[in-house]
């Protein structure tokens, strides 16, 4: 790219590209944007000349976007929504009339324990603002904060850059989740009883390890590898698999399938948790502070493990 056309690049070409996105016509972005349809045409021009790439290219009758240009209407939509919004915000915050579209996202069984609480206290509290919520996970909360594709996340993370925060939500350890009609694993399992039983596991890599193979060095008999908790309850409730999971995830699943039984990890491991995290850039974002202020409310809340 050349670094020059960069630097003085007209961030209005970018919304005129969105403008084609959305609506797939040139003509119709031009109507759209008030603008005449040659008009539109020379600003898709000039951002092909500033970042030395073609937006555009001929398909039958009509153009459709370079897989260039879909790329970059991708990352800089939610940028141009932030624009828009910080422009129009008002001044001042009142949850009773904001209309703030908060962006949340939400690792596994989060949504189950935390949305319903939350939209409650919402229509209640500030009937106007409204959420998009976006499934994330350690590998990629830090990335969706950092490019503001959520404004705020609940998931479990150990290392952060010093760019985000966090407050922690919900404290645990690891249990073993089974079915006691096809799984005899006992109160306290031992580390071999435990090995010697095969596992469903949650793999983020689409493979046959999890946290077990990588923090412990032991291999686990794994039947099954899933991209998330949610099935795990049905996968083990009939079956002779153990399911390694937070106590806080077992207990939601023990309430639904209070025939199934927890037992304690075998392996000495610290207590780990979820936690609320936000980019520092938001911090005083008085919006954010209402929704962060619900959800660590909501939090204190929840049932604990027995």
């Amino acid at each position: 790219m050349n670094v020059v056309r960069a630097r003085d690049l007209d961030l209005n070409l970018l919304r005129v590209l969105v403008a084609v996105a959305d609506t797939g016509s040139v003509t119709k972005a031009a109507a759209g944007l008030y603008l005449t349809q040659s008009a539109v045409s020379a600003a898709l021009a000039r951002l092909s000349e500033s970042l030395d790439t073609p937006m555009l290219v001929r398909h039958g009758r009509g153009v459709i976007l370079t897989s260039r240009a879909a790329r970059l209407v991708t990352e800089v939509r939610p940028l141009l929504e932030a624009m828009l919004q910080a422009a129009l915000a008002p001044a001042r915050f009142d949850p009773t009339t904001s209309e703030r579209i908060i962006r949340l996202g939400l690792s596994d069984f989060s949504d189950e324990w935390l949305l319903p609480p939350l939209l409650r206290r919402l229509g209640r509290d500030a009937p106007r603002m409204r959420l998009v919520c976006t499934p994330v996970q350690f590998r990629t909360v830090v990335d969706a904060l950092a490019t503001r594709r959520v404004d705020l996340a609940a998931t479990v993370i150990d290392k952060l850059p010093q760019t985000i925060l966090r407050t922690p939500l919900i404290r645990g350890h690891f249990v073993c989740l089974f079915d006691p009609r096809h799984v005899r694993l006992g109160a306290r399992p031992s580390k071999r009883t435990y090995l010697a039983q095969e596992h469903v596991i949650v793999s983020y890599n689409g493979d046959l390890r999890g946290t077990v193979e990588d923090r412990y060095g032991v291999e686990r008999r794994v039947r099954c590898s899933v991209a998330s908790f949610s099935a795990i309850g049905a996968i083990v409730d009939g079956s002779q698999l153990v399911a390694t999971l937070p106590e806080v995830f077992a207990a939601q699943l023990l309430r639904q399938r209070p025939h199934l039984r927890s037992a304690p990890f075998p392996f000495a491991h610290r207590a780990g948790g979820m936690d609320l995290l936000w980019p520092a850039a938001l911090d005083e974002d008085d919006a954010c502070a209402f929704v962060r202020s619900a959800i660590i409310d909501i939090a204190r809340q929840v049932p604990a493990p027995s």
